[in-house]
């Protein structure tokens, strides 16, 4: 059984996107450099949610973003990892190397916050990424050394950014979003 037939929503096409949706999954997938942007074909089946959720999540990516794109997908890979999340891995892992983070850095934000090289702030942003998803919520601790690193409104970006990476992450793994690459 291929992905697509195990994904309990399928990727949709013209007919279940309708044509604006159907439009953004298609730019997406050139902008990706895939046949397809699985997420967009899934998620664009709820049309209104989709262009709702749509430019929430693309201002966590980078547009009109508080937090540096670096930062951003520090906590992104830190959230796929720690959910175990395939698809957001596969996705982030490219977009970060865009964005300055090899894959040397990737390993060692996936090691954790001890591994050796990481800067103080990355290693902030890991432990207070770990907390978040694994207890929900940042001790007064690491909070405060987070706040040497994030301004005020960095810090709630990124406690929302944490959160709908972790919702994301349980959204593709719950649909079983197929990967957009084979690799």
């Amino acid at each position: 059984m291929s992905a697509i037939e195990s994904a309990r929503i399928a990727p949709g096409g013209f007919k279940e996107l309708g044509p604006l949706n159907w439009a953004i999954a298609k730019l997406g997938a050139r902008a990706i450099r895939a046949p397809r942007f699985s997420l967009f074909n899934v998620l664009g089946q709820h049309r209104l949610l989709f262009l709702a959720w749509l430019p929430y999540s693309g201002m966590l990516l980078g547009l009109l973003s508080k937090l540096p794109v670096r930062d951003a997908e520090t906590v992104i890979l830190r959230v796929g990892h720690l959910r175990d999340c395939e698809y957001e891995l596969q996705q982030h892992r490219r977009l970060a190397r865009t964005r300055g983070i090899g894959a040397d850095l990737q390993k060692k934000i996936f090691e954790g916050p001890d591994a050796e090289g990481l800067t103080d702030r990355q290693r902030a942003l890991i432990t207070a990424t770990d907390e978040f998803v694994v207890t929900r919520g940042v001790s007064a601790e690491t909070w405060a050394v987070l706040a040497r690193h994030l301004t005020k409104p960095q810090l709630i970006e990124f406690c929302m950014l944490a959160a709908q990476y972790d919702g994301l992450a349980a959204t593709i793994t719950t649909l079983k979003v197929p990967l957009d690459f084979s690799d």
